[in-house]
Parts: structure tokens; sequence; C-alpha cells
């Protein structure tokens, strides 16, 4: 009886430590805000993260992973340390761009907050697995969203809405506000006040996912910091990481190889199946059953990176034209009309 005691709390940790494995991530630099929120409350984090056996990141190396229920065991133990119920708004107050790589130098160089919000979406997964972000307009406002794909802690919410909203007015200007926010995390006993101070918007807990609701004038307006030329340069930083931390993810494998074969002219299905490892009819079949196909995915790329770099004052059209893999300026333009209604100089014009 005794072999068996000892032996069912090591199979039970075996399973549990398996199982942590599988679910979502965020990148492991998030623990040096956490660190940060503690010792400005007066404890200790060495002893902390210690006695929880976690690693305290000195890196913002995106694959320096954290499974979510290690960083909601973490969190339970700082609200219990501190007896502070807003501890997450505490963190949000140490997160910084940096923690996130090179998906924070790109917000930081973005146009607008809408370019904010779509790079945002489009790159969640490098910082973090437990939510999918969706951006839409309707009427005048902006609509960002959080699908939480995992049970987080309410100072998961509360550290990354907090820290996102002062990035925003970092970026933007300090008197800028949402129109309303929704939290996915129940209401602390101890009331809001705390929230309406930060966010300045009306508020509602308990909702069935995070919303942010914003004016789309707000979202329009140019920002001081907006370096085009910074951003794409991150942007593809960070395609490159997801395509390491996403390696059966063939949407991003492709959109990599598609990047990395436009400036030569080469980028056919075949060269990127090659590049990939795997058959032109075994590419077809993956990108099918992930409702998509290559000349789908290559117009997308190319679209992507034809307004950005248009928005580089500095490139001409003409190297546009051949680093998205164009022959000549004409077949770019008919091509950039069918993505946009707009030819090359008019979109530049406009933006």
């Amino acid at each position: 009886m005794s072999g068996l005691k000892s032996d069912t709390p090591n199979n039970e940790t075996e399973i549990t430590l398996r199982d942590e494995t599988l679910r979502p991530t965020s990148i492991g630099s998030y623990t040096l805000a956490i660190a940060r929120a503690l010792d400005a409350s007066g404890i200790d984090s060495k002893r902390i993260f210690k006695a929880m056996d976690i690693p305290m990141a000195v890196s913002a190396d995106p694959m320096a992973r954290l499974p979510t229920t290690t960083v909601t065991r973490l969190y339970r133990a700082c609200v219990d340390v501190t007896h502070n119920p807003y501890f997450g708004l505490v963190v949000s107050k140490f997160i910084h761009l940096t923690h996130m790589h090179a998906l924070g130098y790109a917000l930081a160089a973005s146009g607008t907050l809408m370019d904010f919000c779509r790079r945002l979406q489009r790159y969640f997964r490098l910082v973090s697995q437990v939510a999918k972000i969706s951006v839409a307009e309707v009427d005048d406002e902006v609509l960002l969203r959080f699908e939480y794909l995992d049970e987080i802690s309410g100072e998961t919410e509360d550290a990354f809405f907090g820290f996102l909203l002062r990035t925003m007015r970092l970026l933007h200007k300090p008197e800028f506000n949402p129109l309303r926010i929704e939290l996915h995390r129940d209401m602390p006993h101890e009331g809001p006040a705390p929230y309406e101070a930060l966010f300045r918007s009306p508020l509602t807990f308990g909702a069935a996912s995070g919303l942010f609701v914003f004016a789309k004038a707000d979202m329009l307006e140019m920002l001081t910091g907006s370096c085009p030329e910074l951003a794409q340069v991150n942007d593809n930083i960070i395609i490159s990481y997801l395509a390491r931390l996403d390696k059966n993810d063939v949407i991003t494998g492709v959109t990599q190889k598609i990047i990395e074969f436009l400036p030569d002219g080469d980028c056919t299905r075949d060269r990127v199946a090659s590049a990939l490892f795997m058959s032109p009819t075994k590419l077809q079949l993956k990108l099918s059953q992930r409702g998509t196909h290559f000349q789908q995915l290559l117009d997308d790329t190319r679209k992507e990176l034809a307004c950005s770099y248009l928005s580089q004052l500095s490139r001409p059209v003409t190297e546009i034209t051949f680093l998205l893999g164009f022959s000549d300026t004409s077949n770019f333009t008919r091509a950039f009309k069918r993505w946009t209604g707009l030819s090359p100089t008019d979109f530049r014009q406009q933006a």
C-alpha cells in the first residue's frame, strides 16, 4: 500500500505536467512585468518565483513560453501575497512593448491605431495563444474583440487590457478613451473603482468575451511615431518566428516562404511546396483543409505587402513592383486595382 501511495502523486504530477505542455502558451518575458509589480508592492519577487518553481525570464525571446496554467498559478499566488484583488491592473503598468519582441516594435511603428489593431489581430499568437482577436468596423465604431480559447485568470485580462489602453494613449494622446469596454472576468467584490479610474469608459463585467469599442475617427488619426519601414521589417520578423512557433501551421509556413521568394520573381506553388518538404498536391490538400489555396495566400500576402510598401514614401513604385515579384509596373497596377479599387499612385496619395 505504501508503494501505491508514493506512486500516485508522481503519476498525477506527470499527467499534470504533460497536460500543461499541451495548453496555450504566452511569451515568457511577460513574467518580467509580474516580477516588477511584485517588487513595487513590497514583495520579494525572486522568493515567490522560486516557491512557485517558475523561471524568471531575462529576455524577450518569443520561443521562451509559459503555459496558461502556469501564469494562472502565479497570479493566484501574487494576489494572495499582496492581498490586492487588482494586482493585474498593477502589472499593466510594468508591461513594456519590448516584452512583446518584434510585435511590440511593429505596434509602436504603426501608422494609426487602426493599423495597430489590425497588426495585433494578425500577429497576437506570437505573444499569447490564449485568445483570438478580431477587428470589425460597425458604422462609426471599431470593435476590438478577444475570444478566449482557454480559461484565463481575471488578472491576465486586467493586465493586458490595462497595458493595451496605456500603450494606445502613449502612441496617440493621453486623453484617448474607448467608447465602452466589456470584460470577461467578474467584478471583484471590492468594486469597480480602479477599473473606472484607469479605463475612463463605461464598463461591463462577466461578458462572453473581452471587447474594446472605439470611435472610428480616433482610430484613423495618424500617429506621430508612424514608421512604415520599421513596422514592415518587424512584421517579417514576426512571421519568421510564427513559422517556428507554429511548425504545423501550413498557412504560416506558406506565407513565410512567399515573402522570402517574391523578390526573385520565382514564387510558385511548386517551389513553396518543395521548400516545405512536401509535394504540390499535399500542399494543396493541406491548404484546402484550412479553407484556402495557394493563389489566395499569394494575393493576400502581396496585397498586404503592397499597402505597407506604398506607405513607405521612399520606395518608388518600380522597386515595389519587383519586390512583389511582378515583371512590370502595369501588371502590378492591374493587380493592385483588383485588390483595392485604386491605382498604387492614388492609394499612396490617399494614405
